[in-house]
C-alpha cells in the first residue's frame, strides 16, 4: 500500500469557512488538484453555495474564487497509507496539523467536513473550541450516493450563513 500525502492548505487572512476533506483520491493526486475526479460533486456543489460557476473555471481560477468567498480548503489527514481513492481504505494516518492551521485564520467561523471520515479525524484532531461551528456535511464523492445530489447541496448550503 503506498503512503500518500495531502496538498497545501489553500486558505487566506479572510477564510471565514474551512472545508476539510479526508485525503486526496487517485485522481486528484494525479493532477495536483483538490476534487479533481470528473465524477465528485465538489465544485458544482460549492459554486451553488457562493453563487458562481466553478466548473468552467481553470483550477487556479476556481482556487482564486474559493478565497475571494472566504472559503479555504484542505484535508484532515496529513498522509496515510491507502490502496485507491475510498476513505475506508485508509490506513496508518498522520493527521493534519489543524490546531494550528485554525489558529493562524482569524476570521473563521466554521469548518465542513466533506464527509464522515473527515468529521471523524477532523473533529478528533480539533477537540472543542468554540471560535467556530463543526458542520458534517455530506460526501461530494460518486461513492457516496445514499442521497441524491439535490440532498447534498441542501445540507451544503447551510455554509452560506457564515460567509457573510
Amino acid at each position: 500500500m503506498t503512503r500518500k500525502t495531502a496538498f497545501a492548505p489553500v486558505v487566506d487572512h479572510r477564510t471565514r469557512v474551512l472545508i476539510l476533506g479526508s485525503l486526496p483520491g487517485d485522481a486528484s493526486l494525479a493532477a495536483e488538484q483538490y476534487y479533481a475526479h470528473p465524477r465528485n460533486q465538489f465544485w458544482p456543489i460549492v459554486g451553488e453555495v457562493i453563487g458562481r460557476d466553478l466548473v468552467s473555471l481553470a483550477y487556479p481560477e476556481r482556487l482564486a474564487a474559493l478565497l475571494t468567498a472566504r472559503i479555504g480548503l484542505w484535508d484532515t489527514v496529513a498522509s496515510a497509507r491507502r490502496s485507491g481513492s475510498l476513505d475506508g481504505a485508509i490506513r496508518e494516518v498522520e493527521t493534519a496539523s489543524l490546531p494550528e492551521l485554525t489558529a493562524g485564520l482569524p476570521q473563521l467561523c466554521a469548518i465542513g467536513f466533506n464527509g464522515s471520515i473527515s468529521a471523524r479525524i477532523g473533529r478528533k484532531a480539533l477537540g472543542y473550541d468554540d471560535r467556530f461551528t463543526l458542520l458534517d456535511l455530506p460526501s461530494t464523492s460518486p461513492a457516496y450516493c445514499a442521497i441524491t445530489v439535490a440532498q447534498k447541496q441542501q445540507k451544503w448550503n447551510l455554509l452560506r450563513k457564515y460567509l457573510s
